[in-house]
């Protein structure tokens, strides 16, 4: 929408979105506490936290749909609107498709709703079902579909006006491997055309792909904020993978995350050396046959941070 567009070209030095002091109380429970943070024009965000975490809340407040308790929440230098919507494109984790309509009707629907033209809408909704695999269910109702394949229509109601910034809430869920990739691909061709994207998603293969940077929610507050590589080196920290015969003996310079006969994984502590650790090893007759240092991965940051939170209601 032109006012949107005009803000955003108006404001380049200014991140997209900008989230300051945020927080959110329901019925005198707070759900967002102090949050703040930026998404960048062209980067893709990761929002990522385990269910109950807040990240609904966050969008639902970006968006408009939730008044916040306090706090600032920008897109393109001002409050969401309504009247910025053909600039937005949100995939929200619960779909909402008409159910008895054909596949290319509710497609060319949205399309006409974002102010494309009724041939313009049909042309792309069609190749876009040929890109996705199910070109031949143009004309099929979508409730005799797959779940996975409305979500692939759900996908390209929400890109097909080329938006300028994309909030996508897990977009891959229930793909195989193949889907996954697929959709993954179109999320970064949309990049390339200049999209914003801000991306809620438990796959942590995807947002080692697609993500610049990203935020880890928990309880409302932010546990780690960053690159991916600055959140993967500092609060990560480092592990090593070592494979050995003989025994490895406790100290003080690592914790040891798993052992199996032959195969050990320690954990670094924040002051020590690797080199020195693989002296100990030595020193201690332990024959070590591979040393490797690496930052603990996404996943493994993930479980640590979220370990033994349930699957709740989602916030």
């Amino acid at each position: 929408m032109a006012t949107m567009s005009t803000t955003m070209g108006t404001q380049a030095e200014e991140p997209l979105v900008r989230i300051e002091h945020f927080g959110m109380s329901f019925g005198g429970i707070d759900v967002i506490r102090d949050l703040s943070f930026e998404i960048r024009r062209g980067e893709t965000f990761g929002f990522l936290g385990s269910n109950g975490s807040g990240k609904t809340t966050t969008i639902r407040a970006l968006l408009g749909i939730y008044q916040p308790t306090r706090g600032l929440l920008h897109i393109g230098g001002r409050e969401f609107s309504p009247d910025h919507g053909d600039s937005l494109g949100y995939l929200p984790e619960e779909r909402g498709l008409y159910q008895k309509e054909s596949v290319i009707d509710v497609m060319t629907y949205f399309g006409r709703l974002k102010g494309l033209g009724r041939a313009t809408a049909t042309h792309w909704s069609q190749n876009y079902l040929e890109r996705v695999g199910i070109g031949d269910k143009a004309k099929v109702r979508v409730d005799k579909l797959s779940q996975g394949q409305q979500q692939k229509v759900q996908l390209g109601v929400t890109i097909m006006n080329s938006p300028e910034f994309l909030i996508l809430d897990e977009p891959t869920k229930g793909f195989d491997p193949i889907n996954r990739r697929l959709l993954m691909d179109i999320i970064e061709d949309q990049k390339r055309h200049g999209a914003t994207v801000m991306m809620v998603t438990h796959q942590m293969e995807e947002v080692e792909r697609l993500c610049d940077r990203i935020l880890l929610l928990k309880d409302g507050t932010a546990r780690a904020y960053g690159s991916v590589s600055q959140v993967r080196s500092e609060f990560g920290g480092t592990r090593i993978d070592v494979a050995h015969d003989g025994p490895v003996p406790p100290d003080d310079a690592y914790r040891i995350v798993s052992a199996e006969p032959g195969h050990t994984v320690l954990e670094v502590a924040n002051d020590a050396d690797t080199a020195a650790i693989l002296r100990f090893l030595m020193d201690a007759g332990v024959a070590v046959r591979r040393f490797a240092p690496t930052l603990m991965s996404l996943d493994d940051i993930f479980v640590e941070v979220y370990g033994t939170d349930t699957a709740g209601a989602k916030q």
